[in-house]
């Protein structure tokens, strides 16, 4: 098998264009998995993303989260609505059901509904409406 280094060059520069941290691309029985671990760029935008936060969000950020965790199943762009503008699908103290849509991640133009994976009461909104979320990347939390 040979190895195609464009395609590897053109990952890595996606991985700074999006700021990603990880990026995963398979094409038949090729699979590519490219990351950055670099522990100094992370720690540098921990402060920045905190700095726009009230002080009780930040304790609220800091303590460890418990509860069911509802994670984004594609790197994209959270909607907490259909449109803007719209009926949010899930607010805080909200009871859903399992395969309720709790968000909406666009990823390359296409509308993805994010269904909970459990039922409960919507304990925490860990992402803001618009704000890009990664692969795994916990969205709510649920009682």
């Amino acid at each position: 098998m040979k190895i195609d280094k464009k395609i590897i060059k053109e990952l890595s520069d996606y991985l700074d264009e999006f700021n990603l941290t990880e990026l995963e691309y398979t094409e038949k029985d090729t699979k590519i998995k490219v990351s950055k671990n670099n522990i100094s760029v992370n720690n540098q935008n921990i402060p920045n993303s905190k700095s726009n936060l009230s002080p009780d969000k930040i304790d609220k950020n800091d303590e460890q989260k418990s509860g069911i965790e509802i994670t984004s199943p594609i790197i994209g762009t959270a909607y907490h609505a259909p449109e803007p503008g719209g009926k949010k699908f899930i607010e805080i103290g909200k009871k859903i059901k399992k395969g309720d849509t709790v968000m909406i991640v666009e990823a390359m133009k296409t509308m993805n509904h994010v269904p909970s994976t459990s039922n409960g009461i919507v304990k925490e909104i860990c992402v803001e409406d618009g704000q890009p979320v990664e692969f795994g990347q916990t969205i709510i939390i649920l009682e």
